[in-house]
């Protein structure tokens, strides 16, 4: 049985590449949103095991609210995909478990997930980790708490 993966993307070129390489690596993709109501909409429908969020969405909205909005629904591993300087991030462990720098490679997502996967299934990873991927720390990099993203 394969993973289920939701994406929350609105650039829809680099979601569909999304899809194309997750299903290339074994992964079942279970829908691709642009919204934070259509992702929370996807996740309570198809009860991913993973999701691919980026931090800025269409319309406003910001991928943490749909990791905080899934996690009420059971536990789900969250790669935060970004353009954002994630040195300087926001994000904690209570937003999710990592995020990738974009841009990225295509493989490289593949593998954070895996490392996803591995944060949830042991609490720890080992390298070596695609350029640009971070595990998210209990604070902030850049000390504030509740600064938005």
């Amino acid at each position: 049985m394969s993973l289920k993966v939701l994406i929350a993307e609105d650039q829809l070129l680099i979601a569909d590449l999304l899809e194309e390489t997750l299903i290339s690596h074994g992964y079942e993709v279970v829908g691709i949103a642009r919204t934070v109501d259509e992702a929370v909409a996807l996740g309570e429908l198809h009860k991913p095991d993973l999701a691919i969020l980026d931090v800025r969405l269409a319309r406003g909205g910001h991928g943490p609210d749909i990791a905080h909005r899934l996690h009420s629904t059971g536990k789900i591993g969250v790669l935060y995909a970004t353009g954002d300087d994630v040195r300087n991030s926001s994000l904690t462990k209570d937003d999710g478990n990592a995020s990738l720098a974009k841009p990225y490679q295509q493989d490289d997502v593949a593998r954070a997930l895996m490392l996803v996967r591995q944060i949830m299934a042991k609490g720890n990873i080992v390298p070596p980790y695609p350029s640009g991927f971070r595990v998210l720390a209990d604070k902030p990099a850049n000390g504030m708490i509740g600064e938005p993203v």
